[in-house]
């Protein structure tokens, strides 16, 4: 090998490239001089012993990369190195040779600039059916190969095997994960499923507990036993234990959501919650059929002026003192919002049952059993002072033990229930009740609905209040500049 040329031999056998279309590789040595090595056939360049071209330097890697020709080109090839071949600081993987490329070896390491005549001749016509780089593969003559071309070979065919082990073992690994993570993700929807059940069953065995509590309370008016209100404050506490479980299963359940719930749609669940409906088994859709019905209120300035003559007249605490006197939620309140915008000397349409009076709406024999004396001008459409339904604190009085009545019997703590039960009558809804079964778990609105046909009125009336109810529990939330009416109450 001289000083200033090392020409690299073509393998046996094989048809030479003309002089004027070899690579030329220019680099420098340890001592800094300039070498040159005119390339014929495929060559692995590095630091081994079996490179046409080595190159002892701490960033070259054994075998670095190859130079060979394929299909009339010459190409370069990185052949795993650690530290990469490198063109204008960029690793490459496979490159075809044009003209003047410099390529450096590692980051720091040694440059090699190599020169291709711009003729370059078309492959020869024994290999145009296949590409010659596929030569190392295919041909098994050993007399047929060069030493360059040998080490080329068995070099890209443990490269071939290296990496289809690596990405065999990627793949399985994959799986694995892939497997680890559904098997975990299958669990927790397991989990997820159990705990909304769970929390579904305490909240339905809470339902009844407060039944039986209303139940013995009633009871207490006419046996004021020691032993009645022991048992009462008893179950109080059961019930107050539930309610914590309760809240944490609703926390996690809530938390292993996909999509959050938004601001709007929680509100919307806890007003179902205060009416007692569990927020985990109310339908899909209601949210967004409350959703329509809050954009009503909001298109229509009744809530507002309802809101200042509740206000004004200071009827919100009075009401909401009632209502929690008989173990009702104060948000009952709304009732009246729907029933008569809270206007005392509200006179309603005649009916077969006499003409509803009030701000509660009662109509004659319903007022009198609730201890309301109708006045003389009961059958009139005319407001009527000695009319005792026209009377907000008595009236008010009568409405929340009215209230109470149907959610502990007939609306089995149903809050929906309760509406549509004192807008469509005890004559309609309350025998359709008693048509379910007798648990709070079987007897609710969505099931009344799904069974029986209720006027549209009725339905509206029941959306009205609940939307209202939404609204009022945060008013800025959807745009209304009023406070919250029972924040003080």
């Amino acid at each position: 090998m001289s000083r200033n040329d090392e020409t690299i031999i073509l393998p046996r056998g094989r048809a030479r490239f003309d002089p004027l279309d070899r690579p030329r590789l220019e680099y420098l040595d340890p001592q800094g001089l300039a070498r040159q090595v005119s390339v014929s056939e495929a060559m692995l360049v590095g630091r081994g012993e079996d490179c046409g071209l080595r190159l002892h330097h701490e960033l070259v890697s054994r075998r670095h990369f190859a130079i060979y020709p394929e299909a009339g080109r010459w190409w370069v090839r990185d052949l795993g190195s650690r530290n990469g071949t490198l063109i204008n600081g960029r690793p490459i993987d496979r490159l075809p040779l044009e003209g003047v490329t410099t390529l450096q070896l590692g980051s720091d390491g040694p440059r090699i600039r190599v020169t291709l005549p711009e003729r370059v001749p078309e492959a020869p016509a024994s290999t145009s059916a296949e590409p010659l780089f596929r030569h190392y593969f295919a041909d098994d003559r050993p007399g047929a190969m060069g030493e360059h071309t040998r080490f080329i070979r068995r070099f890209l065919h443990d490269e071939k095997r290296r990496q289809r082990r690596l990405y065999l073992g990627l793949i399985g690994v994959v799986l694995v994960l892939l497997a680890a993570v559904g098997g975990f993700a299958l669990f927790q929807h397991q989990q997820l499923v159990e705990t909304t059940r769970l929390a579904n069953d305490i909240f339905y065995d809470m339902k009844e507990l407060e039944l039986q509590i209303a139940n013995l309370e009633a009871g207490i008016a006419a046996d004021a036993s020691a032993g009645l209100k022991a048992q009462v404050a008893e179950s109080k506490r059961r019930l107050l234990a539930m309610r914590e479980r309760y809240e944490t299963f609703v926390e996690q359940v809530q938390a292993a959501r996909p999509i959050p719930l938004n601001t709007e749609d929680k509100l919307i669940l806890h007003v179902a919650r205060l009416f007692g409906e569990t927020e985990l088994d109310v339908p899909k859709d209601f949210a967004g059929e409350v959703k329509v019905y809050i954009r009503k209120w909001q298109s229509s300035p009744r809530l507002v002026r309802a809101i200042r003559r509740l206000n004004e007249n200071r009827y919100a605490p009075m009401i909401a003192r009632a209502l929690s006197e008989q173990g009702l939620p104060p948000q009952f309140m709304y009732v009246a919002l729907q029933e008569t915008n809270f206007q005392p000397r509200a006179v309603g349409p005649p009916t077969r049952y006499g003409r509803a009076k009030g701000m509660w709406q009662f109509i004659p024999a319903t007022a009198k059993r609730y201890g309301l004396q109708p006045g003389p001008l009961q059958h009139s459409g005319d407001y009527d002072p000695e009319d005792e339904r026209h009377d907000v604190a008595r009236a008010t009085q009568a409405a929340a033990r009215y209230l109470r009545d149907i959610y502990r019997t007939d609306a089995q703590a149903s809050g929906l229930l309760v509406m549509a039960s004192y807008n469509w009558g005890e004559g309609n809804i309350i025998k359709r009740l008693r048509q379910m079964p007798e648990n709070p778990r079987e007897r609710n609105f969505w099931r009344l609905l799904r069974d029986h046909k209720i006027p549209k009125e009725t339905y509206d009336y029941v959306f009205y209040i609940v939307a209202a109810t939404v609204i009022c529990e945060n008013p800025a939330l959807f745009g209304f500049d009023f406070a919250n009416p029972l924040a003080s109450g």
